[in-house]
């Protein structure tokens, strides 16, 4: 049966809960993979969200800071999560699910943003962004990821050219540059490989952003965006997927919007 799976860094699933239900009515994906939930497991809105059709919750929270939740209208095993970089932040949970044509691991993922300053000598917070994600190259060489497998959330790294609104500009700005594309990039073609599956269905020609910042007085107006949030799956999941969409009005919603949008991949 056809299904869909979104992301979404929604920066604090309490304070915007009413754009989450407003978004599952109307796009009702089969998943979604929140980041940055900012609450501790029992503050999640479990009850709300199950009311809404998503009984099936997978969710590692955080006080205040970070978390991770997946929610689904199929049933949802295997709930798991792992620690990076020896750091006990939220910032992974992982479950099994099963849409009619076999099983698929869901990870949900927040990378860590990095700070202002892209030196790992004297930038903590950088040094555990490079770290996170070397961590992720050696777990993804192994041979549970080969195939059936599904990864998605706030990478906080716009790889590609067009994946900012000026590569020139932001060559030397935390998440664009040079060594963090470099190191997502290496990730993607590493281990047993991965699809992007959103640069699958929009070509890199066109300029495609999922965050704004709130530092912008007109967002829309200066258009100044970065692709941070990805879904990527596994060669065999990626042969079925039928379209992507990155939700761009959702950054103006409400009077408090996340920074970031949703992102859906389609699948046959």
């Amino acid at each position: 049966m056809p299904a869909s799976i979104a992301t979404w860094n929604i920066n604090s699933v309490r304070l915007r809960l009413p754009i989450v239900l407003d978004f599952l009515r109307d796009y009702a994906p089969d998943v979604l993979m929140l980041q940055e939930i900012k609450c501790l497991n029992d503050q999640f809105p479990r009850v709300a969200l199950a009311a809404a059709g998503y009984p099936y919750q997978a969710v590692h929270g955080q006080k205040g800071y970070h978390g991770v939740a997946t929610i689904s209208k199929t049933p949802l095993t295997d709930i798991s999560s792992r620690m990076f970089c020896e750091i006990p932040d939220s910032r992974h949970v992982s479950a099994l699910t099963d849409f009619g044509h076999g099983p698929v691991t869901l990870h949900n993922f927040y990378i860590p943003a990095g700070g202002d300053t892209p030196d790992p000598e004297t930038n903590p917070k950088f040094k555990h962004k490079l770290g996170f994600l070397a961590e992720l190259k050696t777990w993804f060489g192994e041979p549970g990821f080969a195939r059936g497998q599904l990864i998605a959330g706030d990478f906080n790294v716009a790889p590609h050219e067009n994946d900012v609104w000026s590569h020139k500009q932001l060559r030397d700005v935390v998440s664009h540059t040079p060594i963090e594309t470099e190191a997502l990039d290496a990730l993607l073609a590493g281990g047993h490989g991965w699809v992007d599956l959103v640069r699958r269905h929009i070509p890199h020609d066109q300029k495609l952003y999922s965050w704004w910042s709130y530092r912008a007085t007109d967002w829309a107006l200066s258009n100044r965006g970065r692709r941070l949030d990805h879904i990527w799956s596994t060669a065999d999941l990626a042969a079925n997927s039928s379209g992507a969409e990155i939700i761009t009005p959702a950054r103006g919603w409400s009077a408090k919007p996340s920074d970031h949008v949703p992102v859906i991949i389609r699948f046959n």
